[in-house]
């Protein structure tokens, strides 16, 4: 289909598609895997009980994270259309929803895009190890400028230039639309990270005192499984690994054709992502097992075992040391800019989703429009020499209240509001072998978003009563940067909820889906 046919497509309503579930697993475990699964989930398990977290990890990959990909796969495909029509459509009293999941991904997906601009240029930098002997001096100091005060706009060129090209590129590539654009460059970018990485798992196995590295990984403390905070532990990094409940799977699955297998393809994107982590987690603490033995300490000694100190200091430290270390540093951080691209994709479709829908926009003026705007905000806010402590704070409460909020509401709006929760697992089971059972209903609808509350709730009081790393509750920072980030996602969700739909949008194609119910 050529560009123009496309546009024109756009405006008649025809919603472009996967070519097919392989294209349509590509982009949905592409936007699963990204920067939490080889950075965070590691230091998770290992903080959790090690070997022990594995149990209520799976536990939670198949009573919480499962469950809510189905919910997303059913909205999307039953409704078929972006956040905010697919809620509109449920219930046209809930479009806020679906706007305040395109605000939430839009504020993740600014700050995301500089992480991925700082691991292209430690690729670059990997060759020559040019972060010296002191790699966390080179990443606050020479690489970040990382300053006190609590807003500046002073840029970071050897940021800033990264992040404008990243920016033209994954335009580019959202502007070709789902299955010429995003399909396309998943189905390269995916196989290319999972060969990168099993590289780099394989080397790091071989290298001497690996295997201590593994035990410490592996062996379970069984008190760990008596724990609360380590089963809230395993829900939230399942939940937030998976990328749902905030319109990126909603999104996908809208563009998947009618009659489609989506609780199969649901259980390999979910498992894949999760076989992901496990891998990640082999291959860091492998790597962390020969820093150990490089310096004669146990890896329970060690600092920086998660987060981006794990990526961008203690792993600078661990190239420095190994035979190879500069190849091995190439892969590690173009695996890292790989998996970060695959999921601001996504990303970006959320956003750009929602903008054709109300506004009739074709993919190329949408992505034209989003990404100017995202471009810009990630410019000014986070490649300046405070960017970092911005960054901090803005995922801490965008995940942890944007996020999870969001999937609280989404939950209990499909079993409650309305009697369509039935109906949503029968539009699961219609063209799939592997049956979803009526207890789904109550898995997604009391129990998950019943966890999911005292997660936020346990939130909400850390933060009020300790505020958030150095800073105190009533910082300037935190106001600014933590409750002034969720202020603006629900302005933000109000005004673009009562701006105008583009014409027949709100009443034909809401109509038509009324008797759509069972």
């Amino acid at each position: 289909m050529s560009a123009t046919s496309q546009g024109t497509d756009s405006h008649r309503g025809i919603r472009d598609s996967w070519t097919g579930q392989y294209g349509f697993l590509m982009a949905a475990i592409g936007s699963a895997v990204g920067l939490g699964n080889i950075w965070r989930f590691p230091g998770v398990a290992y903080s959790n009980g090690g070997g022990a977290f594995i149990l209520p990890y799976l536990i939670a990959l198949l009573f919480a994270g499962i469950p809510i990909l189905m919910l997303d796969y059913a909205l999307g495909h039953k409704y078929r259309g972006s956040a905010p029509l697919t809620f509109r459509r449920l219930n046209e009293k809930f479009e806020f929803l679906g706007w305040w999941q395109v605000l939430v991904s839009f504020i993740i997906l600014v700050y995301y895009a500089v992480i991925i601009a700082w691991a292209a240029m430690y690729a670059i930098y990997s060759v020559n190890m040019a972060w010296g002997e002191s790699p966390l001096d080179f990443f606050v100091g020479d690489f970040l400028q990382a300053s006190g005060e609590l807003i500046s706009f002073t840029p970071v060129w050897h940021i800033l230039i990264p992040l404008v090209f990243i920016w033209i590129f994954v335009l580019v590539v959202l502007g070709r639309g789902v299955s010429r654009g995003v399909e396309a460059a998943n189905k390269v970018f995916l196989p290319l990270l999972v060969l990168l990485f099993l590289i780099l798992v394989i080397r790091a196995l071989f290298l001497p005192g690996a295997i201590d590295g593994l035990n410490e990984f592996f062996t379970p403390e069984w008190d760990a499984l008596f724990d609360g905070t380590v089963w809230l532990a395993a829900m939230s990094q399942i939940f937030f690994s998976m990328s749902i409940a905030f319109g990126i799977m909603l999104t996908y699955a809208s563009y998947l054709p009618k009659k489609t297998n989506l609780t199969g393809t649901g259980l390999v994107a979910g498992f894949a992502n999760s076989s992901f982590e496990i891998l990640a987690g082999i291959g860091v603490f492998a790597t962390l097992g020969f820093m150990a033995h490089q310096q004669s300490v146990t890896v329970d000694e060690l600092e920086g075992l998660t987060g981006p100190i794990l990526s961008f200091v203690t792993f600078p430290k661990i190239i420095s040391m190994m035979p190879g270390g500069a190849l091995f540093g190439v892969i590690f951080f173009t695996s890292l800019t790989l998996a970060g691209i695959t999921s601001l994709l996504s990303l970006l479709q959320v956003v750009s989703s929602g903008f054709q829908d109300k506004f009739g926009l074709n993919p190329r003026r949408a992505a034209v429009t989003v990404g100017s705007v995202s471009a810009v905000v990630s410019v000014v806010l986070f490649s300046t020499t405070t960017g970092l402590n911005t960054l901090d704070i803005v995922d801490s409460f965008i995940n942890n209240l944007g996020v999870v909020s969001s999937a609280i509401v989404m939950t209990l709006l499909a079993y409650f509001a309305v009697p369509k929760i039935r109906a949503l697992r029968n539009h699961l089971n219609m063209s799939s072998p592997i049956q979803v059972p009526r207890a789904w209903d109550y898995i997604v609808g009391l129990i998950v978003p019943a966890v999911l509350a005292i997660m936020m709730f346990q939130a909400i009081v850390d933060y009020l009563t300790e505020g958030y790393g150095d800073w105190a509750p009533g910082s300037a920072n935190i106001l600014i940067f933590g409750w002034g980030t969720i202020a603006i996602a629900a302005i933000g969700a109000l005004i673009f909820t009562f701006l105008p739909w583009k014409p027949n949008v709100s009443q034909e194609k809401i109509i038509r889906y009324k008797g759509e119910e069972d």
